[in-house]
């Protein structure tokens, strides 16, 4: 086997969190210093002005990723140490995919001598759901509206199955200059699933100077000034506001209930142990119903193929 060759350049994919100092990481930081080349769409160099005077700076436009991702890999070659920067999380929307996508491409492997890091942040789905409370506290997703490179059918069948399954939902690039029809076409979507005063946030910049936050409702959220510096996150069916906070609970009310300041296990549940209406429990109940499969499939809102594998063998279908 041949030894790994000696690194000779070094590409670090650097997240920088919500953009404000006090978030950015101190590996973030320090990466950010040990690069002789900071690339980046030119709002993210603006957030780490101070960070990079007397570097090489390459600015690059919002839809020049693969151009950023080119010329970290030319500088690399070149031996010298990159900062290939994006706001929030480098993997998620950001340039850690294009990046290596550029890398394979080249023939590039981790034993190559171009060293990559990939140094983590905050993605605005963090930042945003603590600006306004505790949104993310049960299941949720995320789903970005832009169609610049993904067809509008795949956004649109993700955004009814994930309506319809209940998550709690951050929405990404919802809106631009270009593209104002997208999230029309979201709300659209989800009021054939949720409520229509299912609480929606929206929150524009984020730690930043201009930060603005607004609390509203799936019927009305459209009426809110969105942007392309704008997430949404969309409640589920048990997210409610109160007192300027929109909170998703877990789901302790259905095995515990607070009596005089102390927890009490509620009558036919046990700590430490899954719900009566876990999957074991669900189990036994349907197989004693004598219901059909067609008619729990109505009820339980599931796969008719699926409810009827389980009534025939009496465990859940493998992959179902």
């Amino acid at each position: 086997m041949n030894a790994p060759l000696e690194k000779t350049g070094k590409i670090m994919l650097v997240g920088l969190g919500p953009g404000s100092s006090e978030h950015l990481t101190a590996r973030a930081r320090a990466a950010i210093a040990e690069a002789d080349t900071v690339i980046g769409y030119v709002t993210y160099l603006r957030l780490v002005a101070d960070l990079v005077k007397g570097k090489e700076i390459i600015r690059k436009s919002m839809t020049e990723e693969l151009d950023r991702a080119i010329e970290a890999l030319e500088r690399a070659r070149q031996g010298r140490k990159v900062a290939l920067i994006s706001s929030g999380d480098v993997g998620v929307y950001g340039m850690a995919g294009p990046t290596f996508e550029v890398l394979f491409q080249s023939g590039w492997t981790p034993d190559s001598e171009i060293e990559v890091e990939i140094v983590p942040g905050a993605s605005a789905l963090n930042t945003c759901a603590a600006l306004v409370g505790a949104p993310l506290t049960h299941d949720f997703c995320a789903i970005s509206l832009s169609d610049l490179l993904t067809p509008w059918p795949t956004i649109a069948r993700r955004l009814d199955a994930v309506a319809y399954a209940d998550f709690v939902v951050a929405l990404y690039n919802p809106k631009s200059g270009r593209r104002t029809r997208q999230i029309v076409e979201a709300q659209r979507l989800f009021l054939r699933h949720r409520h229509p005063q299912t609480p929606v946030a929206i929150v524009k910049s984020g730690y930043r100077p201009k930060q603005s936050i607004e609390l509203t409702t799936l019927a009305r959220m459209n009426e809110c000034d969105i942007g392309m510096l704008s997430t949404v996150l969309i409640g589920n069916s048990r997210t409610f506001i109160r007192h300027g906070l929109m909170v998703t609970p877990r789901g302790y009310a259905n095995k515990y209930a607070v009596e005089a300041g102390e927890s009490i296990t509620r009558d036919g549940e046990q700590a430490g142990r899954s719900l009566s209406t876990g999957l074991e429990g669900w189990m036994a109940s349907i197989q004693a119903s004598g219901k059909s499969a067609a008619e729990l499939a109505v009820e339980y809102r599931l796969p008719e193929d699926y409810i009827a594998t389980v009534l025939a063998t009496g465990e859940p279908a493998e992959g179902g």
